[in-house]
Order: C-alpha cells, then structure tokens, then sequence
C-alpha cells in the first residue's frame, strides 16, 4: 500500500515524524482526508484530532491549530501545539475542561465576550486531550 511521509512540527519541537497510509485533519472548512498522491495544498487546522492510519492501524494525535501543508510525498502539520496520546494527563485535561466550563458560564452571565472565548477555546483543547488520551498510541 502506497505511503507517504508525515512530520508534525511545533514550535517547540518535532512531535511525529513517519510514513502513513492517510490523515484526517480538522480544517476550519471541515474534515479533510489526505491520502498518497493528494493535490498539494494548504489548509488552516481548528483544535481536533488528527486520524492517522499507520500499518493497518488507526491513531489519533490531539492538534490545538495551526496548518496543514500537503506536499508531493509529504505532509507537515505546523501546529500551535500538538500531543501524543501518551503525554496527555488525562486528569489535568478534565481539570481544565472543569474551569473551562464554569468560566464559560460565568462569562456568558457577566456578557464577557472575550473572556468567553477564552473558555470556549480553553474547553475545545481539554476536550480534545480527554478524547485523544483514551485512544490508540501513536508509535514513535
């Protein structure tokens, strides 16, 4: 089966770096599936999780924005932050989900727009850990 390479890079430093079958990205437009030989193009990621299918297997990868870029035999996710299954505290990431949820309430009571979106996009990155974390591990 036709393969291509996969980097995901952040800022800080190179999360994943292997040869997959396809992705599933979120994009601000929607889903958006890359397979080999895909049209290059450039796309803005939303918080979600990145579907990875690997040696006939299905992992996930928890992407808090950024790009994705699909080159002729390679695809790079520049990515604000990203995280592995694996190196998600699953008990902080309710936690914030937790404070996310109570600021979002406090906020829409005092109309504090901006303060809101805050929470909005403090509970959709917690929610996104929670759901990667109970998935399969991505191999290194």
């Amino acid at each position: 089966m036709s393969t291509f390479l996969l980097e995901i890079v952040t800022p800080e430093r190179l999360i994943y770096s292997g040869d997959v079958t396809s992705i599933i990205a979120k994009s601000v437009e929607g889903d958006m599936g890359v397979l080999p030989g895909h049209v290059a193009t450039v796309a803005p990621l939303q918080i979600g999780a990145l579907t990875v299918q690997h040696d006939g297997k299905r992992s996930h990868i928890a992407v808090h924005g950024g790009f994705l870029e699909v080159r002729r035999d390679k695809v790079v996710v520049l990515a604000e932050s990203a995280e592995l299954p694996e190196s998600i505290d699953l008990e902080r990431a309710r936690a914030a989900r937790e404070r996310a949820e109570l600021r979002i309430e406090s906020s829409k009571m005092h109309q504090d727009e901006v303060d809101f979106r805050r929470a909005e996009y403090a509970l959709k990155r917690a929610m996104t850990r929670i759901d990667v974390s109970g998935t399969d591990v991505v191999n290194k």
